[in-house]
């Protein structure tokens, strides 16, 4: 099958690239660059700006497929998810809907629809309920978060010798790897009309997280709580500011103090043994 990949370039989507060239698929692989992957097999690059469409224009051609995990995942000053998850998306989706695309799947996140005050979640909401109305057959995937991400938020307070909560709860969070998940979308990209919330296959609280990194950089685990409305205070603050941290401050939040657990549990990875790993590199 002919399959347009938008974010073919980001972290997950390079999974899902390679994943696809492997199943024999032809690719259009769609982002605003591109790198060295390394990969072989029968893909093209289309350079496209999703606030632009424009640079969509005959995108989704003879395409069977359309994937997008394009959103706005990084502090900006100069856009907003609103401008990239939703609108941007909703750019792809009608360009898909002009050239008749039987199918198009979209990568959103666990309780997308449960936070009407935070930018990162809202605008995949509002972009799955454009999709559900559109007429094309659709899946939509919610996954709970990926291995590199909490290790990432993880690992600068793990080098400081402290790992600060949020909350007096604990919260727990089955995580999946971006490979393991790219397999499960791909596997399921014809399905019609689905909706899964996806994770891992071993769930921790974040304080057991936590643990796991500090045995594996060797260190003596040292965790404090905060009171989770501190975030609120500074994404305040950042509001006013303009600089474009406020979204990624109640995103953080959010992960930080909501059950992020998905009951369609897939993939083989160990979220231990990648922590392991990546604390040994």
């Amino acid at each position: 099958m002919k399959v347009v990949l938008a974010g073919a370039y980001g972290n997950l989507g390079a999974d899902i690239f390679k994943t696809l060239l492997k199943e024999g698929h032809e690719v259009v692989a769609a982002d605003m660059m591109e790198r060295d992957l390394g990969v072989e097999g029968n893909f093209t690059y289309r350079k496209i700006n999703v606030q632009d469409p424009t640079t969509l224009t005959g995108l989704c051609d003879g395409a069977d497929i359309v994937i997008t995990t394009v959103g706005l995942t990084k502090t900006s000053a100069e856009v907003t998810n609103y401008q990239i998850d939703y609108q941007g998306n909703l750019n792809i989706l009608e360009e898909a809907k002009r050239a008749g695309v039987k199918h198009f799947t979209y990568i959103s996140v666990l309780k997308a629809d449960k936070a009407p005050k935070v930018p990162m979640l809202h605008a995949k909401y509002l972009f799955e309920e454009e999709l559900k109305k559109s007429g094309i057959p659709y899946t939509i995937h919610r996954p709970t978060g990926y291995f590199y991400d909490i290790v990432k938020v993880f690992r600068p307070m793990i080098e400081k010798g402290e790992v600060t909560l949020l909350g007096n709860n604990p919260v727990h969070a089955n995580v999946i790897s971006t490979e393991d998940f790219a397999a499960f979308i791909v596997a399921h990209m014809t399905d019609e009309n689905k909706m899964y919330n996806v994770g891992g296959k071993e769930t921790y609280s974040y304080e057991e997280i936590a643990k796991l990194c500090f045995a594996a950089a060797g260190k003596e685990p040292v965790i404090k709580r905060a009171p989770a409305f501190l975030f609120d205070v500074l994404a305040f603050v950042n509001k006013l500011k303009k600089n474009g941290k406020e979204a990624i401050l109640r995103f953080s939040k959010w992960t930080l103090t909501e059950e992020m657990v998905g009951d369609t549990v897939c993939g083989e990875m160990s979220f231990k043994q990648y922590i392991e790993d990546s604390f040994r590199k």
